[in-house]
């Protein structure tokens, strides 16, 4: 699977807006009218290292949550919607929400162990919804704080976890996502999970970013979906240039180094490069 670098946590509590909104129920499909549509095939950073002063010409920028945004750009707020982020914020999910942490068939808490995540719970309708109330109010968050679109992340543990998680639960769950964001104004990206973009954009999702698409031979399946609306991030120069040459005249194409680090004088893992 591609690579989710980690962030920064920070708990936004539930907001009575979110709650409110997916109480009276769902309607996706159509994208706010007063949403700033995504940027198509305009120069990308991908920041979720942590937020520094973008390269020059640069139009998009995605950053955690927990960041603020970049002045005067389209700036697009990472949230991780379908598992936890390490650390602190794990501790906070035992503690409050337990029971929306998944369990294996033993009992055992099942994780993403790459990233020391743990993953949501989103088999139930009840559990969905109330996952929905705490990750829609970060996501009202994000709007609070002046981005214009969110990307939610690990879309497909469905897939990763599929003794235990059903694609039809993880679009149902990304349904009520898409309306608490078109509700805020926001656009909201699809992230990952090739294999599902047409339900994806069915769903509501308004563009995709993609990661690591030109090293699995994945694009095509974002752009027969999402058109020029998708922000591709490669990992390696190979891919990267492959992918520009056969994608870039079309759709934001970024290359960064696997942990996303920040730029300095003695940061030597420092990538990037734009086409």
């Amino acid at each position: 699977m591609p690579p989710k670098s980690k962030r920064r946590t920070k708990i936004a509590a539930i907001t009575l807006a979110a709650a409110t909104a997916l109480a009276v129920g769902l309607h996706t499909g159509q994208a706010s009218a007063d949403a700033l549509p995504f940027p198509d095939n305009a120069q990308a950073d991908y920041q979720l290292g942590g937020g520094y002063t973008p390269p020059g010409s640069t139009k998009i920028v995605v950053r955690d949550r927990t960041d603020e945004p970049a002045e005067g750009l389209y700036n697009v707020c990472y949230v991780n919607g379908f598992q936890t982020q390490p650390g602190d914020e794990i501790d906070w999910w035992k503690s409050r929400h337990d029971n929306l942490l998944l369990r294996d068939k033993k009992g055992a808490y099942v994780g993403d162990l790459e990233w020391d995540e743990l993953v949501l719970d989103i088999s139930t309708d009840a559990k969905r919804a109330e996952l929905a109330g705490i990750v829609g109010g970060w996501i009202e968050q994000c709007a609070a704080d002046g981005f214009q679109a969110v990307e939610i992340d690990n879309f497909d543990t469905f897939h990763r976890f599929s003794g235990l998680l059903k694609q039809a639960d993880a679009l149902d769950y990304a349904k009520r996502l898409i309306k608490v964001a078109h509700d805020a104004d926001l656009a909201i990206g699809q992230k990952n999970a090739a294999e599902i973009t047409a339900q994806g954009k069915s769903a509501g999702f308004d563009f995709a970013v993609a990661e690591e698409c030109g090293e699995w031979s994945e694009c095509g399946d974002y752009t027969d979906a999402y058109g020029n609306s998708v922000l591709i991030v490669e990992y390696q120069r190979e891919a990267f240039d492959e992918t520009c040459a056969e994608f870039g005249d079309d759709v934001s194409v970024v290359l960064r180094d696997v942990k996303l680090t920040v730029p300095s004088k003695n940061n030597k893992n420092y990538v990037y490069d734009a086409c």
